[in-house]
């Protein structure tokens, strides 16, 4: 009926046709997880549309999405599109003024919220003339002329259906690949946030190239504990295992975002997926309570911990895409150390893990190193939302630690210089693509489209090459460079994420360089081990002492980079931060120095610590123990 795939209800119609009583959902009722199969969600979602239709929604308009990971949000999704419309997927970290700024900005006429965020929505309702119904999913409240039900929508779609399926059919004809499937709006890693318009060819498309990547069978499952209007999420999760026949399943949510959180390790016992979709934050975080569980069993565990670790970071190397040589020799070794140890951990994922797949920031060596250690091995992939995001990833035949793995195919890839002119293999320089997957451009912003893609190119704002293996190497944002005084440019991340994953004491780094005669950097310190630290020197932690004795330490901590020091050589000793600055608190949403993805906000935080970084310049700046990074120090232990 709707021919070639070339549209997601194409795509939605042949997995529902092809895999009708798989199970595509899981969700959590009273402590049991209920499936959904393609049929029953097919069902659901005609029910949306026709709901949207019979309240007015006309082809093209704009339908906003406010909520937790669920059912409804997939019949939320295909029912706006089925009926023609165009999804605002709207993240649920955002604050109620970011969330003003995209509702209006798209012109949405509708908004779909959950029960726990219709609050939000209430408070900014005054300056939303243009939403005109307000659905709610699990409505707890009252229903007003404004303010219905989810459950109502589809009541009244399934009885205007009854005597006007043709309508719906119409509509459902009428849609064209190059008609928007959603805007997703940019996280604001940039000073303000754009509006992606990504058609119903550019999703499609992109869960065809993943697809010639990492194919998912059809049995395989998903906790997706990313929020779901996330492109990584989105993409990977919800539609390419839709393409699959496989199934996706959402996180307890509980009461709160908290009580979400908390609930994550019992889903995922119960769940026992296949896959995970991770961002370099969440691994971090998944690695931190390892470790902290195995330092509870005691020295014995802690130490058989640490020999398996070593043992399984020589046997691996670089990754599966070279030859072991001789370290096959101490694969019964390995064997022995995986049954005694890293078999257990993996019983928290719930047993059945094979990979996780990794998108969002960069993702240090050292961590993947871990992860294949554990048995799960991180294929760190690359994208961005403009690309519907998927560019190019590692695969679980061939991965290699620090690339970005392969580009998906079909699709145009080169590097270039400053002046959009294709480089020679191994140059570094901006990564720019060709494809069925780049978006049609910014919603209402022709300008800021007109930068990006040039003569059908996206040029991406990251800075890459490829290697003789043939891989995608990505270093970091092109336009974020360091900038020396001389002008030499030079990419921050990958310093940062050594940094923050190598020291225990440092939560957070961020590098500073605007043509400057050296590096400084903004760190948040780590409360749990510098605590510890000054405790075992027998320091009384809030003395004015302690604090310089962890001032001290983080210096340390830093010259373990440097020259003689164990990671010396690493990255360029310019490049290293001479200087140091405390933060007097986390980076955080509240102050915008962090993300809905969780990414640092870099010129927030430039923006925000102009003062502290002017005074890292300074004579009495370059002391660490200078008199503001006590008071800074002593501000974020006590506040």
């Amino acid at each position: 009926m709707y021919g070639e795939i070339d549209t997601i209800i194409g795509l939605f119609e042949r997995s529902c046709s092809k895999f009708p009583n798989h199970v595509y959902l899981w969700e959590c009722h009273d402590n049991k997880y209920i499936p959904t199969s393609y049929q029953a969600t097919h069902s659901e979602v005609l029910a949306v549309a026709a709901g949207l239709m019979a309240g007015g929604l006309q082809k093209g308009d704009r339908v906003a999405l406010l909520s937790e990971g669920c059912n409804a949000w997939v019949y939320s999704e295909l029912g706006i599109l089925y009926a023609g419309g165009t999804d605002i997927p709207l993240s649920i970290r955002l604050t109620e003024n970011e969330l003003l700024f995209r509702i209006r900005h798209s012109e949405a006429r509708f908004l779909i919220v959950s029960d726990y965020y219709v609050n939000t929505i209430r408070k900014i309702e005054k300056d939303l003339p243009g939403i005109e119904k307000i659905f709610v999913i699990h409505f707890s409240g009252a229903e007003t002329e404004k303010y219905r039900s989810f459950e109502h929508l589809k009541e009244e779609g399934r009885s205007w259906v009854e005597k006007n399926a043709h309508f719906l059919d119409e509509r459902i004809r009428q849609v064209s690949p190059e008609d928007l499937a959603n805007i997703s709006y940019t996280s604001g890693t940039t000073a303000d946030p754009k509006g992606i318009m990504l058609t119903h060819r550019n999703y499609v498309a992109n869960v065809l190239q993943a697809d010639s990547l990492i194919r998912i069978p059809s049995h395989y499952r998903v906790l997706l504990f990313l929020p779901w209007d996330h492109s990584f999420a989105h993409t990977v999760g919800i539609y390419s295992f839709m393409y699959n026949g496989a199934s996706i399943a959402s996180v307890k949510f509980g009461k709160s975002p908290l009580e979400y959180l908390r609930n994550i390790p019992w889903c995922l016992r119960e769940i026992q997926p296949h896959i995970l979709l991770s961002v370099p934050a969440l691994a971090k975080n998944f690695r931190k309570n390892i470790e902290a569980g195995i330092k509870q069993k005691g020295k014995i565990t802690v130490l058989l911990y640490t020999i398996g670790l070593k043992l399984g970071y020589w046997y691996h190397g670089q990754g599966n895409s070279q030859s072991r040589g001789i370290r096959w020799l101490s694969w019964p070794l390995v064997r022995l150390w995986d049954l005694l140890i890293f078999a257990r951990i993996r019983k928290i994922f719930g047993g059945h893990l094979k990979f996780f797949v990794g998108g969002g920031a960069l993702l240090d060596t050292e961590l993947q190193r871990y992860y294949c250690t554990l048995g799960i091995p991180m294929l760190q992939g690359y994208g961005l939302s403009e690309a519907s995001p998927v560019i190019s990833s590692n695969r679980p035949e061939r991965y290699r630690f620090g690339s970005s793995g392969q580009p998906v195919q079909p699709m145009d890839i080169r590097i270039c210089d400053d002046n959009g002119q294709e480089l020679p293999q191994g140059e570094k320089g901006e990564i720019a693509i060709r494809g069925a997957n780049v978006m049609k451009g910014y919603w209402k912003n022709e300008k800021s489209t007109v930068t990006v893609i040039r003569n059908g190119w996206l040029y991406t704002g990251d800075l890459g090459y490829f290697g003789r293996d043939g891989l995608l190497y990505v270093l970091g944002r092109f336009k974020s460079l360091l900038i020396a005084s001389d002008g030499e440019k030079f990419s921050p991340e990958g310093i940062e994420e050594a940094i923050t994953e190598l020291s225990p004491y440092i939560d957070e780094c961020v590098l500073y360089n605007n043509q400057s005669p050296y590096t400084s950097a903004l760190i948040v310190p780590n409360k749990t081990a510098l605590t510890e630290y000054v405790t075992s020197r027998e320091e009384k932690p809030g003395s004015i002492e302690a604090y310089k004795l962890m001032l001290s330490r983080i210096s340390e901590e830093i010259m373990r980079f440097r020259k003689g020091g164990e990671f010396a050589g690493l990255f360029p000793e310019r490049w290293l931060p001479a200087v140091i600055g405390i933060v007097p608190r986390p980076f955080g949403a509240d102050d915008g120095t962090l993300n809905s993805t969780s990414k640092i906000v870099r010129h927030k935080v430039y923006n925000i610590y102009k003062e502290e970084l002017q005074y890292l310049y300074t004579p009495e700046g370059k002391d660490i123990r200078n008199r503001r990074n006590t008071e800074n120090i002593k501000k974020f232990f006590t506040d």
